[in-house]
């Protein structure tokens, strides 16, 4: 397997989408060395923007967590989430009423409008769900797996309304050699099992990258060909970028392992245009 330079790799881009976890953060915080990645682009004058299936907070708050690392440089108008999307379907299609979710209070506060209220699935009652105008999921965390997933079941059963997948992903690195499940995988799983397709926003789905690229600074004066799309896991940040047109670059700190990388690549039949040990620049 050829490695190629990250700072080679980026030079030859006027736009770079970014992942975040396993690209810029992990686990246990900043990717070492990521801030003189953020030095380059600041020196070379390279857009950049956070491209992310996290729908847990908003893009301030997401912007936040970074500053607490000691990144300024990811502010909330460089970070586009697929809550973002989630939260523009709601406006344009449910508009009004009480949007039930699965989550945390931070992640409801995300999708909350004048005219649309959050439930946590948690609070629901389910001999009053007459109000309830659609169902969300947006976090893993925030609620009982057991009972509030049973609740949700029999929520889609009394109510045939709208369900928004706002983050596909269906594992995260807990540590180095630990996955979670993400709320992604519980959503397919209540999907499943009652036999309904909910709508998904996030990669791999194009109109997570249509939305990302409309929100370039200098949309639609930009080429896809000078958009590169980094990112560490196979089946959403490369498939989707590929999909959508971009040239891509697989980086090996987050879901993807130089161990195994190679294999993967040949069994998925996924391919990037670049295979990088890090999206530091060195």
């Amino acid at each position: 397997m050829i490695l190629d330079n990250f700072k080679s790799v980026i030079s030859k881009y006027e736009v770079i989408f970014f992942d975040a976890f396993g690209v810029l953060k992990t686990y246990n915080g900043l990717i070492p060395g990521i801030e003189n990645t953020f030095a380059y682009l600041r020196e070379h004058n390279k857009d950049f923007y956070v491209v992310t299936n996290d729908a847990s907070r908003s893009p301030e708050q997401l912007a936040q967590s970074y500053v607490n690392l000691g990144i300024n440089d990811v502010t909330p108008d460089r970070i586009i989430s697929s809550g973002m999307l989630a939260r523009e379907y709601l406006e344009l299609k449910v508009r009004k009423g009480v949007v039930a979710y699965l989550g945390t209070d931070n992640s409801a506060h995300y999708i909350e409008t004048p005219d649309l209220k959050t439930l946590s699935i948690r609070e629901l009652d389910l001999n009053s769900v007459n109000d309830i105008n659609a169902l969300v999921f947006l976090d893993d965390e925030g609620f009982d797996w057991n009972t509030d997933l049973t609740k949700t079941l029999n929520l889609l059963r009394k109510r045939n309304i709208p369900v928004i997948v706002a983050n596909t992903d269906k594992t995260y690195p807990a540590s180095k050699s630990r996955l979670s499940i993400a709320v992604g995988a519980l959503a397919k799983m209540i999907e499943d099992t009652i036999g309904r397709q909910f709508i998904r926003f996030g990669k791999p789905d194009p109109q997570m990258f249509i939305f990302a690229y409309q929100h370039i600074k200098n949309y639609p004066n930009v080429s896809k060909t000078d958009i590169l799309m980094v990112g560490d896991t196979l089946h959403t940040d490369i498939l989707g970028g590929n999909k959508f047109g971009l040239d891509t670059a697989l980086v090996l700190t987050g879901n993807t392992q130089a161990e195994d990388a190679e294999v993967r690549i040949r069994a998925t039949g996924i391919i990037p245009t670049y295979i990088c040990v890090s999206a530091v620049v060195e």
